[in-house]
């Protein structure tokens, strides 16, 4: 049975579907993804009796688990619906939140991640999916950037306010950090029961009960995950899209996660003030995802893409040359160029996926790359650590950037011109909405509308 139709249209051009879709996701988003033990977890760790060997060993677990947890459920999100693998994520991220405070031990702190990986993988490819479809739906896809991109912005600011709550709320209970990550994570859960189901291909329960009977048989998921593979080998424009944004989002992270402590301590920055710096570059990233409409149209998105990412190798070639001051103020421009890329990205990959394509398998495939990418990137930039050539680390980080953005630039503008030649052949082939075939010889034009090759007889006239 499709859903009641939510037309018409308000001021706005959003559907009383779409708003609801949107306002739900933005709290999915927020709780699902505010995680009250992260500024503290080594620390906790540490409380608990465990050793750095053992800390950053469960480290490398989680990402290992994270990349083999992404190819079956983004294909179990293609075969059930987006709505029901996002309710299986809250509910697995609910139970990892608790974890430690039944157990916090070695295996307790393990199982924890490992169920963090499964909940985040599960709604990873989910989530965006869901909002595509749901806008598309309701034919307001147009709102899908300013969606995307203020969900992530209120996730943001969600951290930046709760964060420095934790120091006191872990002196009042020690486990409050995580107690409250669960409860977060079951507010996600009532949300993701909220959401509408959704009307055509990628509505959630809809969709899967269409394809149930091929969803039964088995090999499922393996058809679903070849689909999506010969999808990506033979679309070079997707192929091309997941790639800057691999580029993107590995040096985003390896800057923001990997070398944001090693960077301020280099220039000697006092670590009771990283807390605050690391604030001010969510606020930045915050505003920066709220607001991608500011970017101006009269570049397309797959340039202000490439713009942006080249602010970031910029603003980390300059790092190694600034004083702190100027290291802080090109910590938040690096954030809040990311802030404006993240949206523009998601919103190409998505553009480029078709319409009946398994969305949610083929963005979990981006995602695979991307984490697989970091952790060979994470590896190097310990080396360079390890041997005290942070500045070298940055430099060659922007060289290694402005080179491969030059070759997608290249590749991006073979695509186009090839685009335009078939243009001009398509407008030089067709006269007077009548297809002009070749002429063959003494004049006569080859290839008539019934046998090829055959000349035309002219139309005669009743008298």
């Amino acid at each position: 049975m499709r859903p009641r139709s939510s037309r018409p249209a308000t001021d706005t051009g959003l559907t009383a579907t779409a708003r609801r879709v949107i306002h739900l996701n933005y709290g999915f988003q927020l709780l699902f993804n505010l995680l009250w033990w992260m500024p503290v977890f080594y620390a906790y760790q540490k409380a608990a009796g465990l050793s750095d060997g053992q800390i950053f060993g469960i480290q490398s677990i989680y990402y290992v688990a994270f990349c083999l947890f992404e190819i079956p459920t983004g294909l179990i999100a293609d075969r059930i619906g987006t709505r029901n693998c996002l309710r299986a994520g809250a509910v697995v991220m609910t139970a990892a939140n608790l974890a430690p405070v039944v157990s916090a031990s070695y295996t307790g702190f393990l199982i924890h991640f490992l169920a963090i990986a499964a909940g985040r993988s599960l709604t990873s490819g989910a989530a965006s999916a869901y909002l595509y479809d749901g806008l598309r739906a309701e034919k307001c896809d147009e709102h899908y950037l300013k969606a995307e991109g203020t969900a992530r912005a209120l996730g943001l600011a969600a951290k930046v306010v709760c964060w420095p709550l934790v120091g006191p709320l872990m002196a009042v209970a020690h486990s409050a950090p995580y107690v409250l990550s669960a409860a977060s994570a079951a507010g996600s859960l009532a949300c993701a029961v909220a959401l509408p189901r959704l009307a055509g291909p990628g509505g959630g329960k809809d969709r899967a009960a269409d394809r149930a009977d091929g969803g039964r048989r088995s090999g499922a998921f393996l058809r679903d995950a070849g689909s999506a593979l010969r999808l990506v080998a033979s679309s070079r424009w997707l192929a091309l899209v997941m790639v800057q944004g691999v580029g993107l989002f590995t040096l985003s992270r390896i800057c923001q996660v990997n070398l944001f402590q090693p960077i301020l301590i280099d220039h000697g920055i006092a670590e009771s003030s990283h807390g605050g710096v690391l604030a001010a570059m969510t606020v930045a990233e915050a505003v920066a995802s709220a607001r991608p409409q500011w970017l101006s149209r009269r570049l397309s998105p797959v340039a202000w893409v490439s713009i942006l990412s080249l602010a970031l190798a910029g603003t980390l070639a300059a790092m190694a040359l600034g004083g702190p001051w100027v290291v802080v103020a090109l910590l938040c421009v690096f954030a809040a160029a990311t802030g404006f890329a993240y949206p523009v990205q998601r919103k190409l990959v998505n553009d480029a996926v078709p319409a009946n394509a398994p969305r949610a398998t083929l963005l979990s495939v981006e995602s695979i790359v991307d984490r697989g990418v970091c952790a060979l990137a994470a590896v190097a930039a310990g080396a360079y650590l390890s041997a005290g050539h942070l500045d070298a680390l940055l430099w060659h980080s922007a060289l290694a950037t402005a080179v491969l953005l030059g070759a997608f630039q290249l590749l991006v503008r073979q695509r186009v011109r090839r685009q335009r030649v078939r243009r001009e052949r398509t407008s030089v082939s067709r006269t007077d909405g009548r297809e002009v075939r070749p002429t063959g010889p003494g004049g006569t034009r080859a290839g008539g509308p019934g046998r090829p090759g055959t000349t035309r007889s002219p139309v005669r006239r009743p008298r």
